[in-house]
């Protein structure tokens, strides 16, 4: 076979797990870390604790105070420019190597380094804000003295925390009380592990049993857990009352625990505090924040060494011209100080600088409100990404289901026809209450009518009593909860379930006149539309599992005696379980189509003999202790055998606002889109297709279970022969493909339009990251919105975090915050494109204006024998890149070739920056030509027209050269703003002022004279006009994209 994948497993690179991997700041913070040890926890005693217990705080920020200072130095002298500026700078101390004055090196230096500091010191600042938001949250702790206020922050292991229902759980907890009846609660966990359904957790059964809350520091009992580690989905440990008599031990499971960064979405529930700090579940699945440096930033770094090396080259050619003559590795340094103006200082501060305002555009435009730069070194990374990673949960979707579709086989039900399903329940439950004579003379269309009736009754009530919601009454201020759970007050009610798909099904059945007010553990109570209470009792239920992909209860109606086995369940099992029909495959395959989660309905009567039969064999089967499950799965399984197929549901998880057009302009764009997600495979290909992740005509290739090697490699070759289809594929199945086959496996799957991961781990996410920027090379940015996303997001070249409803965990630790995905297209499109361009434009003008001063030092040391002599010295030479250029200059950050409109409409203009051309080695070069030719033409022009006296050439160079930039800053401009034009003008005011104080170097009376002004007029023409010509030349002949789209 041709397009098999040759077995060769590959080479394990050690990945640091994200608990190992530590920056220096980190090791400085934490010293004195031991390996963590399993612990033994007395129950509201935090001082009978065998070790000691990190603090219970969240810490985001980069540095501390001791490391902050020396952390920003070392990260700025680590690269080559900056430690180049700070060698040259220390030279001057030299007598011997001294050029100037001691200001003209110190002071640029001093300035770049204290805008940096600043810069990071407000980043630093706002992030320690933002902690202690979160660290001040305050939570009700159990005493000997009674109930006390404490800050999250101070809280420790062994307190006994209440925590209220919407309430964030603090730290990783024992469950150990709860004032729900049923002596449970549901947790949220999509701020952890991305999955939307609610977690059922249940209490230690001997503190649930105590009288009250206060009870549990009468007693004398210790929860022994194993050490901290990153598993979200396991626990083990046990808890033990040494007072009883016998000593009560039970085992503790992942079902009594409450990990940090959930929510209690049920009741008030008291726990006793296990791991805090940096021991969390959830801190342990992140990774530690890092210092992200631009590609950009890189590039420029590249070519300031490609600068320092021309440096060399013509210091040198300077030296061998004289021989080698004297002292001459003396001549060689001084050369280098002296053209040391060819890489620019300025070129850093005027980089950061620009970064600030692209930061503030950001924020202060008005289309993307709410958004938050909180990573202002990187907004030119928004203009490159080639690859983004999102989740699913709260990000592309709001987590609201909507009942959108019933399917009947004959007849479908939409929104807009729901009424008509209303009124078939209503008839039915109102032709029941009339007399048994009365239907006796019916017509033929009125049959016709009941049969569609009863098949839509049947339908609603399977649905009504096929499921695990729980109705909850709660007090709403008129009513008192008792009274409305007597009442089945329709106001103070709310459903509590595992999953909102339920919830969205029960909702839809009251909506149509059929309610479910009372559920307990054996017993389901549904209310009619007049007003009547159907009981049924709760015979069997078979929870859903991932494996079974179904769910199933039999029920008794105890006014009729019936018994009636309802299950609901994905249709790829479902269609081996119903009888034949037709139309089950096409209008399941056409609903999915629409972003629908389909689920298949269906029943079965039993006779009394049948269930008694059946329960006595399922009995059986639970007590066996070999092959437990699998005699159970056979037992229920002889039911699931020609069931009356009774409907189609289909339910919608609404996306956010315009996240279709978003997904579509960043996939013209040429960005290709991950979903990753902690979610289902079902629930997240539904999404995909309903977002238009998958388009339409793209196939979508599901990679199945693989366990082993072997199963992989056969999957990875079924994969290969697909092409332009979407991948589907689970986090173990990625787990077991990435350890054997992972360069194979990076390669098929960059080559895909869109790829799905479900069921990912917070840490696989990130683990996916890196591995994309190390096989593609390509920029990548992460978007999500729960604390399982913060690892990705970290990882990411450039993170972005939604505010979510569920709390600002991935928003605070993201470079980029926004309030809706919607925004993120305009982040990109608009922002990410202006900044890289105006980044490129600026860099290359300001190495332009270093190399034009460089060139004309190098012609006046060539024509004066070789001389190490500056021809601009002291005021000169600051002035020339600050008061007399700089705001030109700088002004170019303001400037944009299409307005933000056109930038939408088109997004190809953003695949453009893609190959990175705006800063290329091409541009570079054409720089460095222009700026050869124009310090070439100014310093010759000066030596042929000067007459008389040297400060002459001195006073027509210096004018002509800025003139020359002012009019470079107007061509390079492409959109005027006044603000420019301000700039210019300001300039050259600054300039014509300053020559009354200049007498030093230039002659006052002889720029007053008109041989001075001809002079300096043809020498400016002679250096800017041709490249006027060669730029209108090119617009006309040759023009850039985006000037046909403006024209």
């Amino acid at each position: 076979m041709t397009d098999n994948i040759p077995l060769q497993p590959v080479r394990q690179k050690k990945r640091m797990d994200s608990k190992h991997r530590t920056g220096c700041c980190e090791c400085l913070r934490c010293c004195g870390r031991r390996d963590p040890r399993p612990r033994t926890v007395w129950l509201g005693h935090p001082e009978k604790r065998d070790q000691r217990y990190p603090r219970n705080v969240i810490n985001n920020q980069k540095y501390n105070f001791f490391t902050f200072l020396p952390g920003v130095l070392f990260n700025q002298f680590k690269y080559f420019f900056n430690l180049y500026f700070l060698l040259l700078a220390c030279s001057q101390f030299v007598v011997e190597m001294r050029l100037g004055a001691l200001y003209t090196y110190w002071v640029p230096l001093g300035f770049v380094l204290a805008v940096t500091v600043i810069r990071e010191a407000a980043e630093e600042i706002r992030c320690y804000v933002r902690d202690k938001e979160v660290n001040s949250q305050i939570y009700s702790k159990l005493t000997a003295r009674g109930t006390v206020k404490v800050k999250s922050s101070n809280i420790q292991v062994g307190d006994l925390i209440i925590i209220e229902k919407n309430q964030r759980v603090p730290a990783d907890m024992i469950f150990l009380r709860t004032s729900e009846k049923n002596g449970s609660c549901f947790l949220r966990t999509d701020q952890l592990d991305g999955e939307t359904d609610w977690k059922l957790r249940l209490p230690v059964t001997c503190t649930q049993r105590l009288p009250t809350a206060s009870d549990l520091l009468q007693i004398r009992s210790y929860v022994y857990a194993e050490e901290p580690n990153i598993d979200i989905h396991n626990f083990v440990g046990t808890f033990t009352r040494e007072d009883s008599d016998p000593p009560v031990n039970e085992s503790l499971s992942i079902e009594n625990t409450l990990w940090a960064s959930t929510v209690i979405a049920s009741g008030t529930v008291v726990g006793v505090v296990l791991y805090t700090g940096r021991e969390l579940r959830s801190v342990m699945n992140t990774s530690n924040p890092r210092s992200k440096i631009g590609l950009f930033d890189l590039e420029v770094n590249c070519l300031t060494k490609i600068l320092f090396g021309a440096l060399v080259v013509v210091s040198l050619v300077m030296v061998a011209l004289q021989h080698f003559a004297g002292r001459w590795y003396l001549q060689i340094i001084r050369f280098l100080l002296l053209f040391s103006n060819i890489i620019p200082i300025s070129l850093r501060v005027n980089l950061d600088m620009g970064k600030i305002v692209y930061s503030w555009v950001i924020r202060r435009d008005s289309k993307i409100p709410g958004t938050v730069v909180r990573s202002s070194t990187i907004p030119e990374q928004l203009g490159r990404i080639s690859y983004l990673l999102t989740d699913k949960t709260g990000t592309l979707t709001q987590n609201e289901m909507v009942f959108k579709r019933l399917h009947l086989g004959t007849v479908a039900y939409g929104l807009d026809s729901m009424d008509e399903v209303q009124s078939h329940i209503f008839s039915i439950y109102t032709q029941q209450s009339q007399d048994p004579p009365a239907v006796k003379g019916l017509t033929l269309a009125t049959k016709v009518r009941k049969t569609m009736s009863s098949r839509v009754h049947e339908a609603v009530k399977a649905i009504a009593l096929c499921h695990n919601v729980t109705p909850v009454y709660e007090s709403n201020g008129v009513t008192d909860q008792a009274e409305a759970e007597r009442h089945y007050e329709d106001s103070c009610r709310v459903y509590q379930a595992s999953s909102p798909d339920e919830v969205a099904l029960v909702q839809w059945t009251e909506s149509v006149g059929l309610t479910l007010v009372g559920r307990d553990q054996s017993s389901v109570q549904l209310r009619t539309p007049g007003g009547h209470i159907l009981n049924f009792t709760i015979l069997q239920i078979f929870p859903f599992t991932y494996e079974s992909k179904r769910m199933g209860i039999i029920v008794r109606d105890e006014s009729t005696g019936e018994i009636t086995f309802y299950m609901k369940g994905a249709d790829v099992v479902m269609a081996g379980i119903v009888q034949y029909n037709d139309w089950l495959e096409e209008e399941c395959g056409n609903m999915a189509r629409e972003g629908l989660r389909v689920l298949v309905v269906a029943k079965k009567s039993l006779t009394e003999e049948q269930y008694q039969d059946f329960e006595a064999r399922y009995v059986q089967a639970k007590l066996s202790v070999h092959d437990r499950s699998l005699k159970v799965a056979t037992v229920i399984e002889s039911l699931e055998m020609e069931m009356e197929l009774l409907c189609l549901t289909g339910v919608e998880d609404q996306l956010q606002t315009d996240v279709r057009p978003t997904l579509e302009t960043l996939r013209n764009a040429g960005i290709k889109v991950w979903m990753l997600t902690g979610d289902k495979l079902e629930t997240a290909t539904c999404t995909a297709k309903n977002a238009h992740l998958v388009t339409r005509t793209q196939d979508i290739h599901i990679f199945r279970l693989v366990t082993n090697r072997g199963e992989a490699h056969l999957e990875l070759n079924a994969f290969r022969r697909k092409h332009d289809c979407a991948l589907v594929i689970s986090g173990d199945s990625l787990e077991v493909c990435l350890k054997y086959y992972e360069y194979e496996f990076m390669e098929l799957a960059c080559q895909c339009p869109a790829v799905v991961c479900c069921r990912c781990a917070p840490t696989q996410k990130a683990q996916i990251v890196r591995l994309l920027q190390e096989r593609t090379g390509k920029l990548t940015c992460a978007v999500g919105d729960g604390g399982n996303d913060v690892s990705m997001i970290q990882e990411a070249d450039c993170g972005v975090g939604v505010e979510g409803k569920e709390g600002k965990q991935a928003s605070l630790a993201a470079d980029f915050s926004i309030t809706q995905f919607k925004h993120l297209g305009r982040l990109l499109m608009v922002h990410g494109r202006n900044s890289y361009k105006r980044s490129a434009a600026l860099s290359q003008f300001v190495i332009h204006r270093s190399l034009c001063i460089s060139t004309m030092q190098a012609v006046f040391s060539s024509v004066f024998y070789f001389a190490s002599v500056p021809l601009y010295q002291g005021f000169l030479i600051i002035g020339y890149s600050t008061i007399y250029t700089m705001f030109p200059v700088f002004s170019l950050v303001l400037d944009k070739d299409v307005k933000s409109e056109v930038a939408m409409l088109y997004p190809e203009l953003y695949k453009d920056l893609l190959k990175g051309r705006p800063l290329s080695y091409k541009t570079f070069l054409i720089w460095v030509l222009i700026s050869i030719y124009q310090g070439s033409i100014i310093m010759y022009g000066a030596l042929l027209l000067f007459e008389s006296e040297f400060v002459h050439i001195v006073a027509i160079s210096f004018t002509s050269l800025i003139l020359t930039e002012l009019l470079m800053v107007a061509l390079t401009i492409q959109t005027w703003h006044w603000l420019m034009i301000v700039a210019e003008l300001l300039s050259l005011s600054c300039y014509i002022a300053s020559l009354v104080f200049l007498h030093e170097f230039i002659d006052v009376y002889f720029i007053a004279t008109l041989s001075f002004l001809w002079k300096v007029t043809v020498i400016t023409l002679v250096s800017c006009l041709p490249l006027y010509v060669l730029k209108y030349l090119r617009r006309r002949f040759s023009p850039p994209s985006y000037s046909k789209l403006t024209s």
